[in-house]
């Protein structure tokens, strides 16, 4: 999916712009020799930009228009290291509503309908930008946040939700509690939109049977407005992303090079009109691929992959490269398993080890339950974890995103 005309007309334009205010990014673009992009080989020419970069740019280096302009700032949610602040104009405020008013209509929302929306307000982007995409729609919101569980389900029957947004960890928690307390009929939830995790076939299959509902992947990043740049269809084949706001492209991680689109690979985005904190060629360490095609429902917005996993999760153990989305696709291989699991590595006697703590109903033999899992993950990274099986909601829920993967290591 090679960048148009118009794109690069505008990928220029925030070029010249940066260059000129020379904020953090204009000085290295500056120091790159950069004067401006004319065709997509200089495009592809363009040096990357890195979460480090904006971490270095903090708190307000990335600002790329005059003070008085900016309205808000948002920040990552990211628990590690020096937080990333994006400061929004006005103007990029309502372009992201703009989006995600798109996402809800490309999802079958109205504004008949009525959201209730469960993550988080505040620096992170998710609870206003679903609440902005809503407003500009014209439907109701439930403006809950997260927790409070049972005032969340009352609000739910109460007010008679029609769509639920949330991770889906906290999705899934909301459909074990209704399933758990029998009141599935006196829920009217129809759809879910669903954000910020990483999330397989098996808990995505849970979410919509106990709840009854449609489910729709949404995504985004706080560095690119928050999520809201794309979202899939009701054909499910695949997320469109708007290309009159951002271009993405699809990189092989070590070589830096575009790949051929259906292949596998790094999103790099660019904003083409994002005004306080224009980012160019932004390495989001997302997996996924651009779907070749049209899109049975006839927009020609491009389509990625749902998210496969982030090409820097990746474990090292036992001189082995390790992928979380690897174990995972050997437990959706196991119908007795519910969809959650957790990775624990530790450092006993001088060694590595890996335990792998799933969840099943209590009709299994759980010692040869774990045999068979131990087995087959060896064959499949090939070297044999220890595996534990617990009875189903021993493993911890969340009410934002679930921690999967515990390195105990380096405690």
């Amino acid at each position: 999916m090679k960048i148009n005309e118009k794109q690069l007309r505008q990928v220029d334009k925030q070029i010249q712009r940066l260059l000129q205010v020379n904020n953090f990014y204009g000085q290295k673009l500056r120091e790159a020799g950069i004067q401006g992009v004319k065709s997509v080989e200089e495009f592809q020419q363009l040096p990357f930009s890195q979460k480090q970069d904006l971490r270095d740019a903090y708190p307000l280096g990335l600002m790329a228009v005059p003070e008085e302009e900016v309205v808000r700032i948002h920040s990552s949610s990211g628990t590690t290291g020096t937080p990333v602040i994006i400061p929004y104009t006005a103007k990029d405020v309502d372009d992201w509503a703009e989006m995600f008013k798109r996402c809800y209509e490309f999802a079958g929302i109205t504004n008949r309908d009525r959201i209730q929306i469960t993550p988080g307000y505040g620096l992170w982007t998710a609870g206003i930008g679903f609440q902005n995409g809503a407003e500009k729609l014209g439907a109701m919101v439930v403006p809950m946040g997260p927790g409070n569980t049972n005032k969340q389900i009352q609000m739910m029957m109460d007010m008679k939700s029609t769509v639920i947004t949330a991770t889906s960890s906290y999705a899934l928690l909301l459909a074990e509690e209704i399933e758990k307390r029998g009141i599935k009929d006196k829920v009217h939830l129809k759809k879910g939109v669903i954000g910020s995790e990483r999330w397989g076939k098996k808990i995505r299959d849970r979410i919509s049977t106990e709840l009854g509902i449609e489910l729709y992947d949404i995504y985004g990043l706080t560095e690119i407005y928050g999520p809201g740049i794309g979202i899939n269809c009701k054909y499910d084949t695949g997320m469109h992303i708007w290309d009159d706001y951002v271009y993405l492209e699809i990189i092989d991680p070590k070589t830096g090079e575009n790949v051929p689109d259906g292949e596998f690979g790094e999103i790099v985005i660019t904003t083409l009109v994002k005004e306080g904190a224009p980012l160019i060629r932004y390495r989001t360490h997302d997996i996924s691929r651009i779907i070749p095609g049209e899109c049975p429902c006839g927009s020609k917005f491009p389509r990625i992959d749902i998210i496969s996993g982030r090409s820097d999760d990746m474990i090292k153990i036992k001189g082995v490269n390790v992928f979380p989305k690897q174990i995972e696709e050997v437990l959706e291989g196991f119908p007795e398993l519910s969809s959650e699991y957790q990775i624990r590595l530790s450092h006993l006697d001088g060694k590595d080890t890996m335990r792998i703590y799933v969840e099943t109903n209590g009709s299994v033999n759980f010692q040869e339950m774990a045999g068979k899992i131990a087995a087959a993950v060896k064959s499949k990274i090939g070297f044999t974890p220890l595996v534990k099986i617990v009875e189903i909601g021993i493993l911890p829920r969340s009410e934002k995103k679930t921690k999967r993967v515990i390195d105990e290591r380096y405690d």
